[in-house]
């Protein structure tokens, strides 16, 4: 699509889904009722074009000194089984419904990490704060010190599938964030029933460019090469037991050397599409801030939902909602694994960035969650 439909139909949807707690609630005007079905034909008309690129990415592909495969704490889901039967693909096609969900979506997590933080490898407690513009989201995170120097091409993680419990407008999930001043890329999983119409645990993605902002295929942003993977698929049937079995969910965001960011998945590091630089201002060119962990909301007046496990980390994998294996790639293409790092939690949860021992190695895990208000465990 071109640039010009393609920021056209995002302004339209940013106004149209702008949300406001009282009018969301309200009954479709016959200018919003014509303007989803306009909308509807533009996101749901058959492609016209394939789209078959060989991006050169920014070295995460490449790199063969890294491998997240290696030592796994956790059993992939991405290999579960073969992808779609041949000769058919997995398109979502955008209902009505969805769209209507979208108009009581809360404002997206718009933060950033202060510049004046201590870098701790979890040996002392942090001093700074974490700034959110909106001031509403709740988060047990762990990121880097703030640089406005910092060119960051990518980042990943293994994160392990939960399915806390969040009713009516709640959400919660695990996710990874590259963001340069007001644009921001996020993947991970996510229980949110406003969202997806259900409570099941999902594959996400959402950009934010400015004041606008979307998730998953909702609007012709994400040009999307590889349909094995579908954006909202669920893992109900890959989560992780207290105790017993994990499941992991290996995600990256790359930037290729044309400034296009690219989404990967697994261990092969297989390609699912990306968001063109077109889409963006500041992250046209490299990020500056990568933070990886847990998130949760709800409305005012509603207690805070469960975060990951539900229950708060005792340094123990086995129990924990963790996320591991976190890497960075610089500006040079180089891959750096993440060994210090600043923690950050809101009440009333907790997030350590610790070192564990995991068969005859260490590594690093991020260990978040907590019950929340509503429950005492």
């Amino acid at each position: 699509m071109h640039q010009k439909t393609v920021q056209q139909t995002l302004l339209m949807l940013y106004f149209l889904l702008s949300y406001n707690g009282v009018e969301g609630q309200k009954k479709l005007s016959k200018l919003e009722d014509a303007e989803l079905e306009k909308q509807l034909k533009s996101l749901n008309k058959p492609a016209v074009k394939i789209v078959k690129m060989k991006p050169t990415l920014s070295r995460i592909k490449k790199d063969s000194t890294f491998s997240s495969g290696t030592n796994r704490s956790s059993s992939t889901i991405w290999s579960k089984d073969g992808g779609c039967p041949f000769g058919t693909i997995p398109v979502k096609r955008i209902t009505r419904d969805d769209l209507i969900r979208l108009r009581r979506m809360p404002p997206p997590e718009d933060v950033t990490f202060e510049d004046e933080y201590d870098v701790s490898n979890n040996d002392s407690e942090p001093n700074g704060r974490y700034i959110s513009s909106q001031g509403y989201k709740v988060v047990a995170i762990v990121g880097l010190p703030y640089n406005p120097n910092s060119k960051f091409a990518g980042a990943g993680m293994d994160t392990v599938l939960y399915n806390p419990q969040v009713n009516g407008q709640q959400h919660g999930g695990s996710r990874l964030k590259i963001q340069k001043g007001l644009d921001i890329l996020q993947v991970g999983w996510r229980v949110d029933p406003t969202l997806y119409g259900d409570t099941d645990t999902r594959f996400f993605i959402h950009f934010q460019a400015g004041k606008i902002h979307c998730f998953n295929t909702l609007c012709p942003s994400f040009v999307q090469v590889n349909y094995d993977v579908p954006l909202d698929s669920s893992f109900m049937d890959t989560i992780s037991q207290r105790g017993g079995k994990h499941w992991g969910a290996e995600v990256y965001i790359d930037r290729d050397l044309a400034g296009n960011w690219w989404l990967l998945v697994s261990q092969n590091f297989t390609r699912v599409g990306f968001w063109p630089q077109s889409l963006f201002t500041d992250l046209k060119s490299f990020a500056t801030n990568v933070d990886w962990g847990g998130v949760v909301y709800s409305p005012p007046g509603v207690p805070e939902p469960p975060m990951g496990s539900s229950y708060f980390p005792i340094e123990d994998t086995s129990y924990d909602a963790y996320c591991t294996d976190l890497i960075i790639v610089n500006e040079k293409g180089k891959i750096i694994q993440v060994d210090k790092a600043i923690t950050h939690t809101d009440n009333p949860y907790k997030v350590e960035f610790i070192q564990l021992s995991y068969g005859a190695k260490h590594k690093y895990f991020i260990l978040y969650g907590g019950p929340g208000e509503s429950t005492h465990v």
